[in-house]
This record gives C-alpha cells, structure tokens and sequence, in this order.
C-alpha cells in the first residue's frame, strides 16, 4: 500500500538577489530542503500561473513537491517559513508577490481546522489550478482528506479563467 503524502507547494514570481530567477529560486529551495530534515521523494515540473487574485503582478511559477520528514506539520510548517526566510521572503500584505512561497497542502490524511496553524489540507488547494495540475505529476491517484474527491474531479471542477501552462 502506497503511504499518504506530505506535500508542498512551491511558489515564486520575484528573483531572488541570491538564486536569480524564480525557476532557479524554487530548484534552490528544493536542495536546501534536504538539509532541514527533509527528503524530496518527488517532485512536478514547473508550471507558470497568472497571480490569484488577478493583478499586475508577475506571473508566478509553481510546483509541487512529495517530502518525506519526521517532522510533525507545526514543526515541519516552521521550517517552511524559515527557508522563505532565509531566501528574503518577506510578509506585508496578502497576495504579495513573494521570491518564494512554501505550502503545506496537506500531510496524509490528517486534518486540523484551527485556531492553530497549519490548516490541513490546505483551504484552497482544490480550488487552484497552479496547486492541481502540478500535483497531478507527482500524486496522480491523490484524494482530497476531507472531501474524499480525486484529483481528477477537482481538475474539472475548476473555474474557469485560472491560467496554467508548463514552463518552456
């Protein structure tokens, strides 16, 4: 029986002054995973999305990644937010556009609906393309924890107007 996945949700739509462009960014967060107590098991290829909510921003690009840890979700959730740190993330407003991004979409089956972060499965996972169809690449057979829908539902169920194509 194939185990429950952790997975993560990369994002960029700025360069960063260290790693350059966004596609560079993610790769580097990728690799400095490994040295947080994280395996990458897998990982989709790059998928350029416009900004949600539509704005004047940069297009994003986006992936998503299987990970393996011993890290419980707060704790793995906090290193998350330590390697956007560490890559000159900066928190202002919602929906800014960031140099990186790290989601936890969703870890197994577990679910936790607050107060206290991280919200699992991600609130919104099913209702983005960006999120979807890059998970579809590394979890095809993937289904929503609390909504028991396949992936392949939530793919069709999208609204329309959400653009997602592969990176060149």
């Amino acid at each position: 029986m194939k185990t429950k996945p952790i997975l993560v949700g990369l994002g960029a739509n700025l360069p960063s002054e260290r790693h350059g462009s966004p596609v560079a960014t993610l790769e580097a967060a990728l690799r400095s995973m490994a040295g947080k107590g994280l395996t990458v098991v897998a990982c989709s290829s790059w998928w350029e999305s416009a900004p949600v909510p539509v704005s004047d921003q940069p297009w994003y690009v986006n992936g998503v990644a299987e990970v393996a840890t011993a890290l419980a979700p707060a704790a793995l959730l906090g290193v998350l937010h330590e390697i956007e740190a560490e890559f000159g993330r900066v928190r202002s407003v919602v929906n800014a556009p960031r140099v990186l991004d790290l989601d936890l979409l969703a870890y197994g089956d577990v679910v936790r609906t607050g107060p206290e972060a991280p919200l699992l499965p991600h609130p919104r996972l099913a209702e983005r393309a960006f999120v979807l169809k890059p998970l579809a690449e590394v979890r095809p057979d993937w289904h929503h924890p609390v909504s028991g829908r396949s992936l392949s539902d939530m793919l069709a169920a999208l609204p329309s107007g959400q653009i997602v194509r592969p990176v060149p």
